[in-house]
């Protein structure tokens, strides 16, 4: 990339190529920095400096999470430009000429110099901020040339601000050159968006507009940023550094971190310099078990740039990789709090990252999920050996792998099998959730209730022209039933109490449909079409109460027919499904909140994925309107993370309470 000339396609690849690492890499020092950071009183903090503590590992892991988005925006724009995203990088500590000469990047525990190294990196560009004691270049070069050459060639940059500013303006010259239609020739379904993954990167990339669009958001939210701007990544860390230091001076004993190493292998070292070789067994198995989850998450991102919207594998693929971080966190936790071994005595352990020689994606289709299965198999297995050993991480790691696993297995076989999205007849659309019963005139005369069949736990209730199915696990006695149609649902009698035949089949199928929960369900036997699927996918929010699903609902990657009524509260005892816990528990939330995104939907039915995350949300994907208990539109989205502790300060949106406040799902 020069002044004179236009840069070439191949060139502007190779400069998203290395933001791509660039971006990768600052995630995991960060990363690291934050599992090194101590948990409370019980591990040797007074109340106030636990307090201080955690608030710096939830910012540092948010800034984490932010440079995914950053991450995903290179990708984006990298598969816009018709090329396939970078997902590999080289191993800590890297090479000199990976990056320029006054970047430096390696895995280094949270304490004075590692924090000042992170203000440095994210410093704007007439910031005087020194770089982190230790943290300085080997040696000083430039890898850049001025020379017009095919061969695509590095550019050097002082800051990462400056970085995407030079890429930025490249981009530019690029259009103008080529023209937008023919710069932006990648297919956008092959690109990550909101529909999958609820980062601010995840924006499609469709013209040097929202290319540069990108950039922009990268330089003000961290690198770049002006010094004034509040929440930059900058500004976090200086407010951070303003905390350690006040802290320090109360106490000067003061140890928020373990002694992690600084960029821990696996295996002895062709070059030992500034690397620590890990030798203790039980630290050996916690980090290659996060390496290896690390590096499938990875390889699914990957996956899921292969992968074309709007096929379910596209989605799963990202839900897997977001759950493996959940699993590599605990190992990377316990692994900053073992014993690195009998050569390195004054440090602990801690994860390395090991790249893979290659994370390019697999080829989309069945032979790549039968790799994905098989991988999640194994280190299921080796989750299940490390937590025999009885560490609470390896053993929270471990029911995150086996939770994985099963949901790998479903999901890469029933994706294939997912009904199309379909509209229904109008003549058979179901009442809503508040309607009054039809007139019960036509009802037959009287008679003793039917003995039930049970199957599956599900009773079925065979009538003349209707079969009845009553579930009674789902159950949230709503009492439309009772109270709509009292000759069907005989209430506080012994022995069978539902009979089909006491009202007329119409009239019976509105009850139906009146019951939030699908307890009841039917199967007509006059030829007339059963339940269909509504037209439009509503998930309302009940006043201190459970979620009310109408949508064809895919739960856990299982069908589970059309109405659902789904915990919030974080208590029930027949999770996902609500069971009255809230009352007992005296649960207090709004089912009115704020209305955020309602932008009308292109497609407003279709089949709705839900799947309870391990003690986390409700991961939902799909078209849906989420309302409030008036029925107030709330939000229109095809994905959201639905709070199911119950602590959610954002409601109904999950904001990760649920691992602060150790939530259980089973």
């Amino acid at each position: 990339m020069t002044a004179s000339a236009p840069p070439s396609r191949e060139q502007l690849l190779h400069a998203l190529y290395e933001a791509a690492e660039l971006e990768h890499n600052l995630m995991c020092t960060y990363l690291y920095s934050a599992f090194s950071l101590r948990a409370g009183e019980t591990e040797g903090l007074s109340a106030d400096e636990a307090e201080a503590v955690t608030r710096w590992r939830d910012g540092i892991l948010r800034v984490a999470i932010e440079e995914m988005g950053h991450l995903t925006a290179v990708w984006n724009i990298t598969a816009a430009l018709g090329g396939a995203p970078r997902f590999g990088r080289g191993n800590f500590p890297l090479d000199a000429g990976l990056l320029p000469a006054g970047v430096v990047v390696k895995l280094s525990p949270f304490n004075e110099a590692s924090l000042q190294h992170f203000v440095y990196l994210e410093r704007p560009h007439d910031s005087s901020e020194p770089e982190g004691e230790g943290f300085g270049p080997e040696l000083r070069f430039t890898r850049g040339s001025s020379a017009a050459r095919l061969t695509p060639m590095a550019i050097d940059y002082d800051t990462v601000g400056d970085f995407y500013r030079t890429l930025g303006e490249s981009i530019v010259a690029f259009v103008e050159h080529m023209g937008e239609a023919a710069a932006f020739c990648g297919d956008p379904a092959l690109q990550l968006s909101p529909s999958e993954v609820a980062l601010l990167g995840a924006r499609p990339v469709v013209c040097s507009k929202t290319a540069l669009a990108a950039f922009a958001t990268i330089r003000e939210q961290g690198e770049g940023a002006p010094a004034h701007s509040e929440g930059s990544h900058f500004q976090k860390f200086v407010a951070i550094r303003a905390e350690l230091a006040a802290l320090k001076a109360a106490n000067p004993a003061f140890k928020p971190a373990y002694p992690a190493a600084q960029n821990p292998v696996l295996r002895r070292p062709a070059r030992p310099e500034g690397r620590v070789w890990l030798e203790d067994e039980a630290a050996v198995a916690t980090v290659d078990l996060a390496n290896a989850g690390y590096a499938l998450m990875l390889r699914l991102l990957a996956y899921a740039y292969v992968v074309p919207r709007p096929q379910p594998d596209k989605s799963l693929a990202v839900d897997l990789a977001l759950g493996l971080m959940r699993a590599v966190t605990h190992l990377a936790e316990r692994a900053a709090r073992l014993p690195a071994g009998p050569s390195n005595p004054s440090c602990n352990a801690g994860i390395s990252f090991t790249a893979l020689r290659d994370s390019a994606p697999l080829p989309y289709g069945p032979s790549s999920a039968r790799f994905f299965t098989e991988r999640f198999a194994e280190l299921d297995a080796a989750g299940v050996a490390l937590a025999a050993g009885g560490d609470a991480r390896a053993a929270s790691a471990s029911r995150v792998l086996t939770d994985l696993a099963k949901r790998a297995n479903r999901g890469f076989e029933s994706t294939a099998k997912a009904p199309p999205a379909k509209s229904p007849p109008a003549t058979v659309a179901p009442a809503p959730v508040a309607a009054t019963p039809v007139s019960v005139a036509a009802a037959a005369p009287a008679q003793t209730p039917p003995v039930p069949t049970v199957i599956d736990g599900v009773e079925h209730i065979r009538g003349k022209k209707l079969t009845l199915l009553y579930e009674v696990k789902k159950c949230i006695h709503a009492r439309f039933c009772v109270t709509g149609a009292p000759k069907v649902f005989i209430a506080n009698i012994k022995g069978p109490w539902i009979n089909p035949d006491a009202m007329s089949v119409e009239g019976l199928v509105e009850i139906a449909h009146a019951c939030p929960s699908g307890a009841i369900r039917y199967e007509r036997k006059d030829g007339v079409d059963d339940e269909a699927a509504p037209p439009v996918n509503l998930i309302g929010i009940r006043e201190a109460g459970p979620y009310a699903v109408r949508a064809e609902i895919l739960l856990d990657g299982e069908p589970a027919h059309y109405r659902a009524t789904l915990c919030r509260c974080g208590a029930s005892k027949n999770k996902p499904y609500c069971d009255g816990s809230h009352h007992e528990v005296g649960f207090s939330a709004s089912g009115e909140p704020p209305t955020g995104a309602a932008d009308m939907l292109a497609v407003r039915d279709g089949a709705l994925a839900i799947d309870p995350e391990l003690d986390g949300p409700l991961q939902v994907r799909g078209n849906v309107e989420i309302t409030s208990g008036t029925g107030r539109v709330v939000a229109r989205v095809t994905q959201a993370r639905l709070c199911r502790c119950g602590g959610s300060n954002t409601k109904p949106f999950c904001d990760g309470t649920h691992a602060r406040i150790g939530f259980k799902s089973t």
